[in-house]
C-alpha cells in the first residue's frame, strides 16, 4: 500500500506533515467559525422572522435595517470580503493570516447566508400553531422557543447542513490569502508548483468532509422529523 501511494501520490507522501496540518487547520476553521456563525445566524434569522410584517414582534424598522445589512454582506463576493475585512480582522484577531485570521471573514461571509436559511426554515411554520399558542396565552419568548424553534428543528438541521458545506468551500477559498487549510495547501503546492496529485488529494479530502456532513445532517433531520 505504501509503495502504491508513493507511486501515484509522490508529492503528497513527501509532504504528509503539511497535508495533515492543512486538514487540521480546515477542521479548526469550520469548527470555530461554525459555532459563531450558528449563534449569530440563528439570532438574526429569529429576529428577521418575528419582526417582519405580521410577525409576533412586528417592527418594520428593525426588520428593514437587518434585512438590508444581511443583503449587503451576502452580495459581496467572498474573495473581495476577505481583502476588505483585513483591517478589521487585524483589529479583532491581531493577524490577518492563518486560521486565526480567517475566522472573522468567514463569520461575516457566512452568518448572513445562514440567517436567511433560518428565516426560510422558520417561514415553513404552520401559522395555526402560533395562533393556537397565542390563544393559550403564550408570550413571544415562549412561542419562539417552544413553538417556532421546536417545530422547525428538521428544517433548521437542513439549513445548518447546507451552511456547513458552504463554509467548507469558503475555508478553501480563504487559503488564497494565506489562511491555511486545504485551500492553501492545494494552491501553494498543487497549483503554484504544478503538483497535481496534491490538488487531487486535497479535493478528495474536501469531498469526504462534505459527504460526512451531508450524511450526518440527513440522519439528524430524519430523526427529528415527527
Amino acid at each position: 500500500m505504501q509503495e502504491l501511494l508513493e507511486k501515484y501520490l509522490p508529492n503528497v507522501m513527501s509532504k504528509l506533515p503539511d497535508f495533515y496540518k492543512s486538514i487540521a487547520e480546515t477542521l479548526q476553521m469550520v469548527l470555530k467559525a461554525g459555532i459563531m456563525i450558528f449563534i449569530i445566524g440563528l439570532l438574526l434569522g429569529i429576529i428577521l422572522t418575528v419582526t417582519k410584517k405580521n410577525g409576533i414582534l412586528e417592527n418594520l424598522v428593525i426588520y428593514q435595517v437587518l434585512d438590508k445589512l444581511v443583503n449587503f454582506f451576502r452580495s459581496i463576493p467572498f474573495i473581495i470580503l476577505l481583502a476588505g475585512l483585513i483591517p478589521l480582522t487585524r483589529l479583532i484577531s491581531g493577524t490577518a493570516i492563518g486560521v486565526k485570521g480567517a475566522i472573522v471573514p468567514l463569520v461575516f461571509g457566512t452568518a448572513p447566508f445562514f440567517s436567511r436559511q433560518v428565516e426560510t426554515a422558520l417561514a415553513e411554520m404552520n401559522p395555526g400553531l402560533i395562533e393556537a399558542a397565542q390563544a393559550m396565552g403564550s408570550g413571544p419568548i415562549e412561542i419562539i422557543f417552544r413553538v417556532l424553534l421546536r417545530e422547525c428543528i428538521p428544517s433548521l438541521v437542513r439549513a445548518t447542513t447546507i451552511t456547513a458545506i458552504n463554509l467548507i468551500s469558503l475555508t478553501a477559498m480563504a487559503g488564497a490569502i494565506g489562511a491555511g487549510g486545504l485551500g492553501d495547501f492545494a494552491i501553494r503546492f498543487g497549483y503554484q508548483r504544478n503538483q497535481t496529485d496534491v490538488t487531487y488529494a486535497s479535493v478528495v479530502v474536501l469531498v469526504l468532509l462534505v459527504s460526512i456532513i451531508q450524511i450526518v445532517g440527513n440522519v439528524v433531520s430524519r430523526k427529528c422529523t415527527h
